[in-house]
Parts: C-alpha cells; sequence; structure tokens
C-alpha cells in the first residue's frame, strides 16, 4: 500500500469516526421530562455538605434540599442556566461538579485533547524519520567481528 493510500484511508476515517461521535452523543426523543430535568441537575451539583458526592447520590438533608429546591426551580419553568446560576450564586462556584466550557475551565477539556493529537502526530514523526532514514550497511569492521565472534564459537 502506498502512503498516498494510506494518508487517503486515514483522512477518509477521520469524517466516519467524528459522524458516528456526533450520532452516538446526539439527544434522544426530545426535551426531558421535568423529573428528568431535576435527577440530570441534581446529579450535575456536589452536595453541598458531603465530599465526592453529588446531590444525587447523597442521602443528607443539605443534598435534599438542593435536590427540592431544584425541582422547585425546575417546575417553576427556569432554565438550566439560571438554576445552576442561582446554586452557584448560594453555594459558591465549587458546587458544580463539571467545570464551565468557556474561558480558563476550558483548558480543563482541550489540554487532554491536545495533548493526545501531540503525542499522536510525534510519534508519527518518529516512525516516518526512522522508516525514512533507512537502514544501516554493515561495515567491513562488523564483518570482522561477527566472523570473529563466530569462530570463538564454534572453538568453545
Amino acid at each position: 500500500m502506498t502512503a498516498v493510500r494510506r494518508w487517503l484511508a486515514f483522512l477518509l476515517l477521520v469524517p466516519v469516526v467524528a459522524g458516528a461521535l456526533f450520532v452516538g452523543a446526539g439527544g434522544g426523543d426530545g426535551p426531558p421530562s421535568p423529573a428528568a430535568r431535576a435527577a440530570r441537575l441534581s446529579a450535575d451539583v456536589r452536595c453541598p455538605t458531603c465530599e465526592g458526592l453529588s446531590a444525587a447520590e447523597s442521602a443528607t438533608p443539605a443534598a435534599a434540599a438542593v435536590r427540592q429546591e431544584i425541582r422547585r426551580r425546575v417546575d417553576a419553568g427556569e432554565s438550566d442556566a439560571e438554576i445552576r446560576a442561582f446554586l452557584v450564586s448560594r453555594y459558591g462556584k465549587d458546587i458544580v461538579l463539571t467545570p464551565e466550557g468557556t474561558g480558563v475551565a476550558a483548558l480543563v477539556w482541550v489540554l487532554p485533547v491536545v495533548a493526545v493529537v501531540l503525542g499522536a502526530g510525534g510519534l508519527a514523526f518518529a516512525f516516518r524519520r526512522r522508516r525514512a532514514s533507512g537502514t544501516a550497511a554493515a561495515t567491513a569492521e562488523d564483518r570482522r567481528l561477527v566472523e570473529q565472534a563466530l569462530r570463538q564459537g564454534v572453538t568453545r
């Protein structure tokens, strides 16, 4: 397979993978129910008194109060952003389990992807460079050393 064919196959694979990711990440069957929205929002915020648990996972009174407040606000018709903004104003920005997707917080999401892409590119460059250098030919000195080692190995 020539290098051009390999690159062509790789370039054709990229949109296929991107399309599969797009379809797989796509939403479901329309807007979620109020109960599903409240459950999702409760899973996205931290329990105010627990360490490492979401409000949905915790059984503490503080987590129950957060869940009730979220459900009340969902039933009142507030958007997810408005509910998160209220929780952040009341408990601080650490209440949100997932960082924002903008500003400096976006680095949390972008840097791992950049690291993987750069690592894969570096490996491809290193392999291509090594392949392009070819194989080294044995010198007369190399042949002499091999013959000498073979003779010593045979006589022992």
